[in-house]
């Protein structure tokens, strides 16, 4: 095994690479305020962004479902990764060579095997995108992308290559890489051959498929040659690293734009991205040999953000095939809140053909929102009926009301409900409307009440209902005492130079709330809120590894995160939050000091009714000292 990351070389890690960049890479941010973030969650469904990122903190948190942490534990929870993994990918993207602790620098069979298996990709894909352009047994392969309009441009831009045709000329290559048999046919590149390891891609076209993260993950390899036999395409098998129900074709390309646009294309084949961003149309994607599904969802609704004005655009063929395609992806189309569309080109041509045939305009016209997806599939369903015949329209009204009645928002609902009616030839459109709703009703009562509706728990709703915390009982926000301590908490994690150095001095129980208390605990624990104003990076880092199980940790992080509660954040504000922390705490002992004096009574011990008359007296003028000059009383 290799040994242990130098801690230093982990620091510099954090340091160079902005947390911000890696987790944009995977879903769209917006400005959250605060100098904070915000994002539609990668860890769980949610309809409202509840993650956020505080870059100058280096952390992110979901109040949503509570993870958090920094940019080395995002890695390697979405991408499934170890840390030494996550570290390793990080420092590559920063160009920072890692040291050892106890092997000396990490020789190559000791790397992460994801880490292994996505360098073979990406030495496979180079070597497969070289044999496309110098190899004169390729020039099947040029030939095949000059047809269809693609220059050696448009195959350099999305990586393009080619397999030859021998049985083991890219094994025998990464053997020669340092890879292991074991490795290769780990990852799909290789299969088992009668002697050992061959070469799964022959006298192949070959797509890289990537990642959201710009990975190369996989292949797409199209058939060349009457004497091969296997299916047209041919994509990777799912291995540790792909799985094609979870990848995209040109996602990697398209991400920027479809955020920035907030619209995506959806397309049937690798060619057909091609020719729509090379038309223009820069938000196009594609599956890998499999139908749209809820993993392209989550996909695109990180992207996209559900916001009102978002669209999803389907491009599928006119035929039977297509038709079909079409219907399986509205099945899921009430997963987006986006607006879904289909668009089928003239003489069922897909983008790529129509782009040779009619040019980049075309294409780019083709993708102009025009018929709901729901309308093409309401119409699907009617054409099969004699509308003609009351028998006809009440059969064609039984199977298409309950595809409407699935529509989640009712005005939608009642609109298209309203359609039906149109297209069905029924005058009485009251009847349509309420049959629509009457089978909503039924479907919501067979699954009970369902979810209670999603409150925004975001950290702006210091006035919410009581919600559950990381650790300890249910915190009332609304409860000043709780509110206070904190922001207070958020200060010292957050600004711990405010803070500095009187919260140091703070008991635990001058925190009332247990969740809170625990905090407290850690940042002691963790050397103190002064050690923050050395290094506030690796402050919060020493922070959450001081935290004694996850449910603190989740806490640190989600504090470390949340917006403080003042748009001008200074020593002011901070000294108010102390003052008040370290008032309530002497009220609260005055109260004991007061409580124990009348148990005491007349007759108690007249040394010991001094000591606690005395303490009660420094406490109460304490207080007053607390009162009249504030912060500085501390």
């Amino acid at each position: 095994m290799a040994g242990r990351i130098n801690d230093e070389d982990v620091k510099a890690v954090r340091d160079a690479v902005p947390i911000d960049a890696v987790v944009s890479e995977y879903l769209q941010l917006r400005n959250a305020g605060g100098g904070n973030l915000k994002g539609l969650c990668p860890f769980h469904d949610e309809k409202s962004p509840s993650f956020q990122v505080s870059p100058s903190k280096g952390f992110f948190h979901c109040f949503g479902c509570q993870e958090g942490g920094d940019t080395i534990t995002f890695v390697m929870k979405v991408d499934h990764l170890s840390f030494s993994e996550a570290v390793e990918r990080l420092a590559a993207q920063a160009g920072i060579t890692l040291r050892y602790e106890e092997g000396g620098y990490n020789p190559a069979h000791q790397r992460g095997e994801r880490i292994r298996l996505v360098e073979a990709h990406k030495i496979a894909a180079e070597w497969y995108a070289e044999q496309l352009a110098t190899s004169p047994e390729a020039d099947t392969g040029r030939i095949f992308l000059a047809e269809r309009g693609f220059d050696q441009a448009a195959a350099v831009h999305f990586g393009v290559g080619y397999s030859p045709q021998g049985w083991d000329h890219l094994t025998r290559y990464l053997r020669g890489k340092g890879f292991t048999d074991k490795e290769l046919t780990l990852s799909g590149l290789s299969q088992e051959g009668r002697r050992g390891p061959i070469d799964r891609f022959r006298g192949r076209l070959m797509w890289p498929i990537r990642d959201i993260g710009g990975e190369v993950v996989g292949f797409g390899a199209r058939k060349l040659y009457e004497a091969d036999n296997g299916p047209k395409y041919l994509n990777t098998p799912d291995t540790p690293i792909y799985r094609k129900s979870q990848v995209l074709y040109g996602i990697d390309l398209a991400k920027k734009d479809i955020a920035k646009s907030s619209r995506a294309v959806v397309v049937e084949g690798y060619t057909d991205v091609m020719a729509c961003h090379l038309a223009g149309v820069t938000t196009a994607i594609a599956t890998c040999g499999t139908a749209f599904g809820g993993d392209h969802i989550k996909i695109l609704r990180r992207l996209l953000m559900d916001n009102g004005s978002a669209r999803v655009i389907f491009t599928f063929d006119g035929d039977a095939a297509g038709q079909k395609a079409a219907l399986r992806a509205f099945e899921d189309d009430q997963k987006f809140a986006a607006e879904t569309y289909i668009a089928i080109a003239p003489d069922n041509m897909d983008p790529c053909e129509l782009r040779l045939a009619k040019g980049d305009e075309a294409v780019a016209d083709l993708v102009e929102p025009r018929t709901p997806l729901f309308e093409f599939a309401l119409r699907q369903i009617v054409v099969r009926y004699d509308l003609d015949t009351p028998a006809g329209r009440a059969a064609a009204l039984d199977e298409a009301a309950p595809i409407v009645a699935r529509i989640k928002n009712s005005g939608a609902q009642h609109e298209v409900a309203v359609q039906l009616a149109g297209m069905l030839g029924i005058l009485d459109t009251q009847f349509v409307v309420k049959r629509v709703a009457q089978l909503a009703r039924w479907a919501r009562d067979r699954g009970g009440k369902g979810p209670a509706p999603t409150r925004n728990s975001g950290p702006q709703q210091y006035d919410a209902a009581p919600r559950p915390m990381a650790a300890g009982p249910a915190l009332n926000l609304r409860n000043p005492v709780y509110a206070t301590e904190r922001e207070l908490l958020k200060l010292a994690l957050q600004r711990p130079e405010l803070v500095s150095p009187a919260f140091d001095a703070y008991g635990i129980d001058e925190f009332t709330a247990e969740p809170y208390a625990a905090v407290r605990q850690t940042i002691l624990d963790a050397g103190g809120a002064e050690y923050g104003m050395q290094d506030s990076q690796e402050y919060l880092v020493r922070v959450r590894e001081a935290a004694p199980d996850n449910a603190v940790r989740a806490m640190v992080t989600e504090l470390a995160v949340e917006a403080i509660m003042r748009k001008t954040v200074d020593e002011v504000y901070a000294g108010a939050q102390l003052v008040t922390v370290r008032r309530r705490a002497v009220e609260r002992r005055v109260r004991d000091v007061q409580s124990q004096l009348a148990r005491l009574g007349s007759h108690g011990d007249p040394a010991q009714l001094a000591a606690v008359q005395n303490e009660l007296w420094v406490l109460q003028q304490y207080d007053q000292a607390l009162r009249e000059h504030g912060a500085a009383a501390l």
